[in-house]
């Protein structure tokens, strides 16, 4: 019987010729990530007695979720992390401003098909649309990845989804991710591969299809994995000259289970506080109150997301009352949406501009929100208190609904305008 993509991976990871679903291996990560994190992690690095990483070439470590610092304590965190790489020699470091760890990484040409990545972030399942295997860990077992360069996982069952068919104008592959994980709901991947797949997956740009393996964290996936094609190689290709072997699901392997979806009867999407999987047509909340809007993050921070939110606002002022907030994924998104004149056309519309990273997307800073206040977001979660205040709401919308609903000053689409 044939292999998935994650049995493969793994295999390789681990040194052995194959590897089956439910089989605990020792893998060996090609790139273990942190952020701002890095500093707990070497807390308890040292608390377990160690001194040195084993590997400190296969660390990347980016300041993203306070950044720049908001307050002392952050600042304090951020220059013990400075101490670190520069004890440890860590050659893939990106200090603030640069961005977005997911974002950075890919840019930067660091994530190639068929690596094993393992990342002291949830959403490190976000490695998977340039075909790689990237999966979230906890703080003490990116120490213990530090300490021995390697670390035991459970190899995964493996979920096919198939979508066929063309998007309808304005579906988005956030309208997908929406619509699957309302589905499935919050732990129907829970701990599985997640493989997507279909003519719709493969007329994705290589910019949307990041939003898929990125979103099923929220669906508990342990990867996802959009097996790469030509779109994928040229992307990786251009951002590095280091080799690498795509890895694919043989034609016989075994999927615990198939989804499949006909784009076409796709539609528009948002998630209702406080679960990604409160999910419902645009439709459904059409006219609620907007205090702010929220544009970027890993998941919807891109190129393609600010060109898509300036094409919506162009000729039009956000509405009195309502902040429309623009955070690009990457210093390389900012100075591509300043060449295209797209940071110019939200300004005059009304939008504020954050330097690149996080912003408020887990509550730190750069946009918390206030007790009643309504948010819609581009962004990949929605729990209570996500943006710091746990008495305000947050819906998840694709970038141009979020651009709608700053003008409109409700919760409205392009067509509303």
């Amino acid at each position: 019987m044939g292999q998935t993509f994650a049995e493969k991976v793994l295999a390789r990871a681990a040194g052995v010729p194959s590897t089956v679903a439910g089989e605990v291996v020792d893998a060996r990560p090609d790139l273990a990530l942190s952020h701002d994190n890095t500093a707990a992690i070497w807390r308890i690095f040292k608390g377990i007695g160690q001194s040195r990483v084993k590997y400190p070439e296969r660390l990347a470590i980016t300041l993203d979720h306070a950044s720049p610092p908001p307050t002392p304590k952050h600042a304090q965190n951020h220059a013990e992390v400075r101490q670190f790489v520069a004890e440890q020699g860590v050659r893939h470091f990106f200090e603030v401003g640069r961005g977005i760890c997911h974002q950075v990484l890919s840019e930067e040409g660091l994530v190639r098909p068929g690596m094993l990545i393992l990342g002291a972030d949830s959403h490190s399942t976000h490695y998977g649309a340039l075909g790689a295997f990237g999966a979230g860990v906890g703080r003490t077992e990116m120490a213990a990845v530090w300490a021995t360069g390697e670390l035991w996982l459970r190899v995964p069952e493996t979920v096919q989804v198939v979508v066929e068919g063309t998007w309808p104008a304005g579906v988005t592959a956030k309208d997908f991710a929406l619509r699957l994980i309302g589905d499935l709901g919050a732990d129907g991947g829970l701990y599985s591969s997640i493989e997507f797949t279909g003519s719709a997956i493969r007329a994705l740009s290589m910019e949307s299809r990041f939003v898929l393996p990125n979103m099923m964290a929220e669906m508990g996936a342990k990867n996802a994995v959009i097996l790469p094609d030509e779109v994928t190689l040229a992307w990786v290709r251009a951002r590095t000259g280091e080799p690498f072997t795509p890895v694919y699901s043989d034609p016989d392997a075994r999927f615990a289970a198939v989804y499949r979806y006909d784009a076409r009867t796709l539609e528009t999407y948002v998630a209702c506080p406080h679960t990604v999987d409160n999910v419902v047509p645009l439709s459904a909340v059409a006219g609620r109150r907007v205090h702010q809007a929220f544009l970027g993050t890993c998941t919807n921070g891109r190129l393609e997301d600010l060109a898509a939110a300036a094409q919506v606002v162009t000729g039009r002022r956000v509405a009195t009352g309502t902040r429309f907030l623009v955070i690009p994924a990457s210093s390389q998104v900012y100075m591509d949406a300043l060449r295209h004149g797209y940071v110019a056309t939200l300004m005059e519309a009304g939008a504020v501009f954050g330097p690149p990273g996080c912003g408020p997307c887990m509550g730190n800073h750069l946009g918390i929100l206030a007790p009643g206040e309504v948010c819609i977001s581009s962004a990949n979660r929605n729990f209570r208190g996500r943006m710091g205040q746990p008495e305000a709401e947050i819906y998840l919308a694709n970038p141009a609904v979020v651009a709608a609903s700053a003008i409109k000053g409700i919760i409205a689409g392009p067509n509303d305008l």
